[in-house]
């Protein structure tokens, strides 16, 4: 079963959904955070190949989040803490859903969704069961400090681009501004992290930086040959990350 998911954040409409598993709730859930410019239907397969385990999956638009989101907003007026708020909005609105286990909700985030559910996560760690980070875009405060640096006169521009996409000032403010790092550890549950050995955009060593951080409570996948994003990758590597968060959450889920 398939429910729309439309949450209010500070007057800003958040477009989602969420698909139930087979059966009798209440269900885990994880909520899945999608990377810069995508939106949730990036990887349109991921809803079946939890519910088909028994876990529900809610994902959203984030706003401003890409050129096909759903929710409102623009690209010019999204952060990583903007996207922060909205992760939040949805959590707080997934908890009080009656068919699912507000005990049982976890966190899969993408790239820079990866980021922004790393972040929240350290927040809200009583709320999230546990956290599954796909290639996180743990360089996002190196790359906007890149930007800003060979910027006229190494100030911040009102507007710039990444990846041929827009973004404002306070995208790269708030970049700048995050210790990420410095962040993160306050997240006291288990940790998957899954990055792909020939990542283009991300390199691997910032998360293997994060595994470190995170010790003895993360795994940290690394898969041979694959790229940054399931759509720049094979196939199997793709079906190898699902594998791995699924079974992530199922252990814990008992």
């Amino acid at each position: 079963m398939i429910e729309e998911l439309v949450v209010m954040r500070d007057g800003m409409r958040i477009y989602g959904k969420i698909q139930y598993p087979e059966g009798k709730g209440p269900f885990p859930v994880a909520v899945f955070s999608h990377g810069f410019g995508a939106s949730r239907v990036y990887d349109s397969a991921m809803p079946c190949d939890f519910a088909d385990r028994g876990i529900a999956f809610a994902s959203f638009d984030f706003c401003g989040g890409g050129p096909a989101s759903q929710s409102d907003g623009t690209m010019l007026d999204m952060s990583v803490l903007t996207e922060a708020a909205d992760l939040e909005a949805v959590i707080d609105a997934v908890r009080e859903l009656g068919a699912v286990d507000s005990q049982r909700l976890f966190l899969v985030g993408s790239s820079q969704g990866g980021y922004v559910s790393a972040y929240v996560a350290a927040r809200r760690s009583a709320d999230v069961r546990g956290l599954v980070l796909n290639f996180p875009a743990f360089c996002i405060g190196n790359d906007a400090e890149k930007t800003v640096a060979s910027s006229p006169n190494g100030a911040i521009p009102d507007q710039a681009t990444f990846g041929g996409l827009p973004i404002g000032r306070r995208y790269l403010q708030d970049a700048v501004d995050t210790d990420i790092f410095g962040t993160i550890g306050g997240y006291g549950g288990d940790v998957l992290i899954v990055h792909g050995s020939d990542d283009e955009i991300v390199p691997p060593e910032y998360s293997v930086r994060a595994a470190r951080i995170y010790g003895s409570r993360s795994e940290l996948v690394v898969l041979g040959g694959m790229r940054h994003g399931f759509r720049n990758s094979l196939p199997e590597h793709y079906y190898r990350a699902i594998e791995l968060a699924v079974g992530f959450i199922a252990a814990r889920s008992r």
